[in-house]
């Protein structure tokens, strides 16, 4: 019995991330942001957890790995495009477009064809072991969940339309991308050779203290962003000073 749990608690874990990602679809496309984003974060602990639990109890599986880009793209994927999806149904639009206008919303799932083209690739890219190139889907996905849960002023105005699809488009150009991006994944627990991860998580501690749980999303990832741009940045400039 001891073993079975052992082997199969990784995908109950992905399982559950899966489950998670439905429900947060449903809240989505039913006008409600803030379960919507609960439940991709309820996702995002499933997701974090399975591959600890695989890792930990030496029970990984190709049919793991498959379920888990499956759960990743309905949640991360999926779910955070329904998001976009509603919101692009309730914003104004101009009288010029007012024949294509509820057509323009479903534009919106282009985010989640290429959050599952960035999961295919994150399987077969060797490089991705210790950090990640391109936007990982799980932030992509907070990010535009806090967004539009915390529903800024911007997205009220005339152009919010045009400036979502952009956000989008480049956000899912961001996931298929080159861009060097650190990951959260300790080698070991020292201060040392973990300084921008630990920087990074007390800043995004700090953030979550001024301006709540759900709605910090957003401004956490978009540091987390630039802080990876920063990094690479330095690394580019410490090789080129190599003699």
């Amino acid at each position: 019995m001891a073993n079975f749990i052992r082997k199969n608690m990784p995908n109950t874990l992905t399982c559950g991330n899966l489950f998670s990602g439905c429900v947060a679809i449903t809240f989505a496309l039913g006008g409600n942001p803030e379960w919507a984003l609960t439940w991709i974060i309820i996702g995002a602990i499933f997701d974090f957890f399975d591959g600890m639990s695989a890792r930990l109890l030496k029970v990984s599986s190709p049919i793991g790995k498959e379920l888990d880009s499956l759960a990743d793209d309905v949640t991360f994927g999926v779910a955070p495009s329904c998001m976009i999806f509603w919101q692009l149904g309730v914003v104004e639009y101009p009288d010029f477009l007012s024949a294509v206008k509820s057509l323009i919303p479903f534009l919106a799932f282009i985010m989640a064809a290429f959050s599952g083209l960035r999961l295919a690739k994150f399987n077969l890219d060797q490089r991705q072991t210790t950090s990640f190139i391109g936007l990982p889907v799980p932030a992509n996905a907070l990010f535009w969940g806090a967004l539009i849960y915390s529903n800024p002023g911007w997205m009220n105005s005339a152009f919010s339309w045009f400036m979502i699809l952009v956000m989008a488009f480049v956000s899912s150009w961001l996931m298929v991308s080159e861009i060097p991006m650190f990951a959260l994944k300790f080698k070991h627990w020292g201060w040392k050779g973990n300084e921008i991860r630990y920087g990074f998580i007390i800043l995004a501690v700090v953030l979550m203290a001024c301006m709540g749980m759900l709605k910090a999303w957003w401004l956490i990832i978009l540091c987390y962003f630039l802080i990876s741009l920063y990094t690479d940045f330095r690394k580019k400039v410490s090789v080129t000073k190599e003699p």
